[in-house]
Parts: structure tokens; C-alpha cells; sequence
């Protein structure tokens, strides 16, 4: 796991966890939504805490950070579609960053090491 570990950045785990906690956290100053909140909150945490066990090299900082990408992109991609209104495509766009910068990370390091 060591290669993994080296490789891969804890600061777009960072950024992503910044901007879904201040996202919720304006979500519920302009509408009093407690599911805003509450959701941007938890996979901001989700970012937050996978980023710092990547940085300190911790086993599942990159499974933490591509939980939380599959959380928000499973709540925000249906309704990105659903309403076609800006800001659940801008989600979107965080979760499929998420997605692609982790899910590499995490295929990578899953892949077989050819001798």
C-alpha cells in the first residue's frame, strides 16, 4: 500500500470537503434546509477525515474520500438530471472530480503489481 500512499494528494480530498461543508452550510442559511446542512456536513467530514489519513498515511484515506464522492454523487447526479437547475450539476461536477482523482488512486493500488 506504500505506492498508494506516496502518490496520492490529501489536498483535493481537502477542497472537496471545504466546499460541500460551506455548500450546506449556505444552503442552510438561504433556505433553512436541515437536510443541506446536515449532508454537507457529513460528507465534508467524509472529505476531511480521508484527506487527513492520506496525509498522515493512514490505511483508508482513499476509501474514506471515495465514499464520500459515491454519497454526493448519488445524491446530487439524479437530481442534477431530474431539475437541470445549476447548483446540483455544480455537485455533480465535485462528485465525478472525486470519483475520477480517487477511483484511480483506489484501481491502482487494487491492480495486480506485475513482477
Amino acid at each position: 500500500m506504500a505506492p498508494l500512499l506516496d502518490t496520492v494528494s490529501p489536498l483535493p480530498a481537502f477542497i472537496l470537503g471545504a466546499l460541500t461543508s460551506i455548500g450546506g452550510s449556505i444552503g442552510y442559511v438561504r433556505t433553512g434546509s436541515v437536510p443541506s446542512i446536515a449532508a454537507g456536513l457529513t460528507v465534508g467530514a467524509l472529505y476531511g477525515l480521508g484527506g487527513y489519513r492520506i496525509h498522515t498515511k493512514a490505511p483508508y484515506g482513499v476509501e474514506l474520500a471515495l465514499l464520500a464522492s459515491f454519497v454526493l454523487a448519488g445524491s446530487s447526479l439524479p437530481r442534477a438530471i431530474k431539475t437541470g437547475k445549476p447548483l446540483p450539476w455544480g455537485l455533480s461536477v465535485l462528485a465525478v472530480s472525486g470519483l475520477l482523482v480517487y477511483g484511480r488512486a483506489y484501481s491502482q493500488n487494487a491492480s495486480p503489481k506485475s513482477a
